[in-house]
């Protein structure tokens, strides 16, 4: 994980509509900047359902939201329009920014060791400046909480 206080990492990235993406697009916003796992998946979707359900106050409060997993522009866009996620997947399939953001480790599951990402959410200022940081977050509650960051 990156620490508070550097400088969040540039990346340039497809959204869910093939679109290209970069972070230095979103200057002069906040930004939630949260890595997951994989799409359609029970954590997963109720993690992006609760920041769809949230996004009016996220916005309110000058926010934006970009999520991140390693799966394609396709899977993403078939997340997007089953649950109606109105904001920004981001498909790193190389894992470039998954890697620039430290969030791909090692994890247990089952007793089975692998490779994959740690779901980790990042509030970035609008300088691009690393605010807050928070790893292995609990998928339900994350939006709720990086709401209250923006209190």
């Amino acid at each position: 994980m990156l620490n508070i206080g550097t400088l969040a990492p540039d990346f340039t990235l497809p959204d869910q509509n093939g679109e290209t993406r970069r972070l230095s697009d979103y200057r002069g916003q906040k930004v939630i900047l949260y890595f997951y796992p994989k799409d359609n998946t029970a954590g997963c979707t109720k993690q992006a359902c609760n920041f769809r359900d949230l996004l009016p106050q996220f916005k309110e409060k000058g926010a934006v939201v970009l999520g991140v997993s390693k799966d394609s522009v396709a899977s993403h866009k078939r997340f997007e329009e089953k649950f109606g996620l109105p904001f920004t997947l981001l498909a790193d399939e190389d894992r470039t920014a998954i890697q620039a953001y430290d969030v791909w480790k090692e994890k247990v599951n089952y007793g089975k060791v692998s490779m994959g990402v740690v779901r980790t959410t990042y509030l970035i200022d609008e300088n691009g400046v690393i605010v807050r940081a928070f790893d292995k977050v609990k998928a339900a509650g994350n939006p709720a909480q990086m709401l209250g960051e923006l209190e």
